[in-house]
């Protein structure tokens, strides 16, 4: 397990719901301790993939209890606690560490153009709750960019251990360690493990190790262990996955990711609104992108833990 609750491969978890919609709580827990089996470091619930925005306030506070209480020692959970603003992202965070997470990940404001300021003090209010936070950059869907130079502010604060990178460019990677040569970097992006893992990533915030968990944890050690010799490996596995791992940047990542579930006997099910069924040619290629995997020998351990549990 690793050193600091936000390092190592931490899955972003899919939530299952029931044919009527309602969230399954018996199944979160058993994908979180079947995440856990399979070696994984954490989970974080809440997010993006999570479906958050689709959640009640009950429904969202019990994803993070259920998350908790299904995990074993050393096994951590990051509370996604982001929202419209820092006063309810600071209730989500309290929530989460009276739930017992060990860390939070946090998104700026959702859809407000906050300047740096107002973000500034978005995240002073959430550290202020006392958990660790790790900032969320995520501007293709939030209006805003947590660019080098902002980070770097909001850690000098001491309001964030890390972020979690999802602009897609590795380039900023060593623009962020300049600034702020002590800020953690998580990979965001699936489909960028090698590139950040080799700018000095410590941690991966990933989707696609809810289907191929182990195969993943391959692919960020040899990624992320200094090791050139590794490299040749990583190149490998990172060559037959990635057209899998990006599907994680694109707008059906929730669908994706919860087909390919599907298709390696996993619970991934339907989505809620707004996330309507895919077309079927979208299908035909998650499909087959999952199946080659799976033909390559990535998904073998996966389906037979999940049978054995």
């Amino acid at each position: 397990m690793s050193t600091k609750p936000w390092h190592g491969v931490i899955v972003a978890t899919a939530l299952p719901f029931t044919d009527d919609y309602a969230v399954d709580y018996d199944a979160f827990a058993e994908h979180v301790a079947w995440l856990a089996a399979n070696g994984c470091d954490g989970v974080a619930p809440n997010g993006s993939l999570g479906e958050y925005q689709t959640l009640s306030d009950d429904e969202r506070a019990r994803v993070i209890t259920t998350a908790v209480e299904a995990s074993p020692a050393g096994f951590h959970v990051m509370a996604g606690t982001g929202a419209y603003g820092a006063l309810q992202s600071q209730r989500w965070a309290e929530q989460a560490a009276e739930a017992g997470a060990t860390s939070v990940m946090q998104l700026p404001p959702n859809t407000y153009r906050a300047d740096a300021e107002i973000v500034k003090d978005h995240y002073a209010r959430v550290a202020a709750v006392g958990l660790p936070v790790v900032a969320y950059n995520n501007p293709i869907d939030t209006k805003v960019d947590l660019v080098p130079s902002l980070i770097a502010e909001i850690h000098a604060g001491g309001h964030v251990v890390g972020v979690k990178e999802f602009s897609g460019d590795p380039r900023r990677i060593y623009e962020i360690k300049e600034l702020a040569p002590t800020l953690d970097i998580l990979i965001g992006t699936d489909d960028t493990v090698l590139e950040v893992g080799l700018a000095g990533a410590v941690g991966w915030v990933s989707g696609y190790p809810n289907a191929i968990p182990r195969a993943c944890i391959e692919l960020f050690e040899l990624c992320t262990s200094g090791d050139v010799a590794d490299l040749v490996r990583a190149q490998e596995i990172y060559r037959d996955l990635h057209s899998l791992l990006r599907w994680d940047s694109k707008t059906e990542f929730v669908q994706a990711i919860k087909l390919s579930m599907d298709v390696l006997g996993l619970r991934g099910g339907l989505c809620r609104p707004p996330r309507l069924p895919l077309s079927q040619p979208l299908v035909e290629r998650i499909v087959a992108d999952t199946e080659t995997a799976a033909a390559k020998g990535y998904a073998s351990e996966t389906r037979a833990t999940a049978s054995a549990l």
